[in-house]
């Protein structure tokens, strides 16, 4: 079924109706209130680096699904960070402004003070 806003061709369509797609909104948290508890062994090894990870949010803000994307170089530390992110409430992403299943990206620093 055809809308209103009909596209030409079919390379027209990939152009201007993609374009005419609503905007997407990623889901966030609050960094502040969602802190990961560092590993004692890690502690002990003195490991240090930053975990990039990603996170499927569904529209209630509970983490659906999670991929390490990049690794902080020791394995505690990638695990620690995955898991205690994934207990965080986050605040869902939107499509079209109504809170929809999105992805988003986390990065984590672990530091040594």
């Amino acid at each position: 079924m055809w809308t209103s806003t009909r596209c030409t061709s079919v390379f027209a369509g990939l152009l201007m109706c993609g374009a005419a797609a609503a905007a997407e909104v990623p889901a966030s948290f609050d960094a502040a209130k969602c802190k990961a508890e560092y590993p004692k062994a890690s502690l002990m090894n003195e490991e240090q680096g930053t975990v990039s990870m990603s996170f499927l949010v569904g529209p209630d803000g509970s983490v659906v699904e999670s991929k390490l994307e990049k690794t902080s170089g020791f394995k505690n530390l990638d695990k620690a960070a995955i898991k205690s992110i994934s207990a965080c409430k986050f605040k869902p992403g939107t499509k079209d402004g109504a809170p929809a299943q999105t992805w988003t990206k986390v990065d984590y620093a672990w530091k040594l003070d």
